[in-house]
């Protein structure tokens, strides 16, 4: 089966993306999730070249092994805050960091992701008015899936500085708009522990 064709925003609407590889990858026996390997290549690497067709610029949010992340030829971003705080921490620094006005971040342990998350995430955020887009498959919404607006960086900053760390009750306080994509459901997998990189072998 040939590979989708990934689709891009509008030209006018450049979009900064982020991979989030800042965990600690517990569940995988407190391994770099993202430097695991599925079928013989870095789980990171394939999730960047799923995502980097649809933005104008990618970002690396990684909090170990930096230089190896460095080496797939984009800016490394560690969290701001010590002690491995989270996606939300990611986020701030993507936002921080982002040259463009809108931010896409997926993880680094979901190489499957659609072709067209981008795209599908902006013409929702753009018709709705929203603050932040983000994917749901049925009733499960994936809230490391999004396109948010750089303007949301102080809220955020303000959030966690305050101590919070909760990716939902951050995104309650928002305008958010839930696109779904119960048509690619199998494109959001993440490949959490050994046993499921193991099973996923051969799928890409």
């Amino acid at each position: 089966m040939s590979e989708p064709v990934a689709r891009r925003t509008p030209g006018t609407v450049p979009v900064t993306g982020v991979v989030l590889a800042g965990g600690l990858g517990r569940r995988m026996g407190g391994v770099d999730k993202g430097l695991q390997l599925l079928d013989g290549r870095p789980m990171v690497a394939q999730v960047i070249e799923r995502l980097q067709p649809q933005v104008d610029e990618l970002l690396i949010n990684a909090n170990q092994n930096l230089d190896r992340y460095a080496a797939f030829g984009h800016r490394v971003v560690p969290d701001a805050i010590a002690g491995f705080a989270g996606p939300l921490a990611g986020l701030e620094r993507g936002l921080a960091n982002a040259t463009h006005g809108l931010v896409a971040t997926v993880p680094c342990d979901s190489p499957f992701l659609p072709a067209d998350l981008v795209i599908r995430l902006y013409e929702a955020l753009a018709t709705g008015g929203a603050d932040l887009a983000v994917a749901r498959t049925g009733s499960q919404p994936h809230p490391v899936f999004c396109l948010c607006r750089r303007e949301l960086h102080a809220n955020l900053a303000a959030y966690l500085a305050g101590g919070g760390r909760k990716i939902d009750h951050w995104y309650s306080s928002l305008h958010v708009v839930e696109v779904d994509f119960a048509d690619e459901a199998a494109a959001f997998d993440n490949l959490n522990t050994r046993d499921e990189l193991q099973a996923a072998a051969g799928r890409g």
